[in-house]
């Protein structure tokens, strides 16, 4: 699809309206997702069925609850056969990379090391097995079909781990904490390091489908400022409105906001060149915002 200039709501349902409007260009669309599908991965029979974390807050008896690094990677699934991805595409690793893993559902992190997604994510989304799995490890957090307490899993892992001996395969540290003081303390030393934040899992839960508060996840957020350069239209239920702004920080770095967003501001989204606050969980390699959240017009803040 050719560039376009478009800078406001009007202009891109203009464009997208006129992109649509002949026989030509739906058979190209057609032809298009037909390629797309074709080159989509496998999927498993089922879908993994994941605990989920919710948002960790204060007042919660941290004593507990075993918490562990929270591994910026990509969320898989051994399901005693092969890796599932949380979405049910079956990921295209190497027969090498899950030889020895056991015949037992495995919850776990496809990761390289600390400030490396982007790499992690290049390399398990190709379709054929490649040798860039070699540096890539199964880091392990639970034991989705154990039965027993997070607690008694966390034994269960640490023997399995040390019985199979592979280099593709390990087990995320668990540790206890006494208080809230102390579990600030080791966040501060994991952000320190290039980490992403802490995972807190209730020792006593079993495990779970679905997002609970035995499971809970703490990390840092950032406040800054960028200036509405353009809007991105909506789809399915934002159809008609504005789908995320593009925004430049001070810094001159280009991206799009979606998230946080109400449905009147979609209808009536801030002006161009308003300033804006959004919320942000670290940089990507590239300098740009993660998982950026839409806070309030800037001008509307009291100073």
């Amino acid at each position: 699809m050719p560039h376009h200039p478009c800078q406001t709501l009007e202009c891109e349902k203009k464009h997208i309206s006129e992109s649509v409007s002949t026989p030509k260009r739906w058979l190209q669309l057609t032809i298009f997702f037909i390629g797309v599908l074709s080159l989509s991965g496998a999927l498993a029979d089922d879908k993994p069925e994941l605990m989920l974390a919710e948002i960790y807050h204060q007042g919660i008896d941290v004593s507990q609850y075993w918490t562990s690094e929270k591994l910026d990677g990509v969320r898989a699934r051994w399901d005693g056969h092969q890796l599932v991805s949380r979405g049910g595409k079956v990921f295209a690793a190497p027969a090498w990379f899950t030889q020895g893993f056991p015949a037992i559902p495995l919850d776990g992190e496809l990761w390289i090391g600390r400030g490396r997604y982007e790499e992690v994510s290049s390399i398990v989304r190709r379709k054929q097995p490649h040798d860039g799995w070699r540096n890539i490890r199964l880091m392990v957090f639970d034991l989705p079909e154990h039965g027993g307490t997070f607690g008694q899993r966390v034994m269960a892992m640490t023997r399995m781990v040390a019985q199979i001996h592979s280099p593709y395969l390990a087990v995320i540290e668990q540790q206890r904490v006494a208080n809230e003081e102390a579990l600030m303390q080791k966040l501060q030393t994991i952000i320190d390091q290039g980490g992403e934040g802490l995972i807190l899992h209730r020792t006593t839960a079993r495990y779970a489908s679905g997002r609970s508060q035995d499971l809970l996840k703490l990390k840092p957020f950032t406040d800054s400022e960028a200036t509405v350069i353009g809007y991105r239209p909506g789809k399915g239920q934002f159809t008609g409105q504005i789908g995320s702004l593009k925004v430049r920080t001070d810094q001159g770095v280009v991206f799009y906001i979606g998230s946080g967003l109400s449905h009147e501001q979609r209808r009536n989204p801030p002006p161009l060149q308003s300033r804006i606050t959004f919320r942000y969980q670290g940089l990507t390699k590239n300098g740009i915002p993660r998982f950026p959240v839409f806070l309030r017009i800037r001008d509307e803040e009291s100073e």
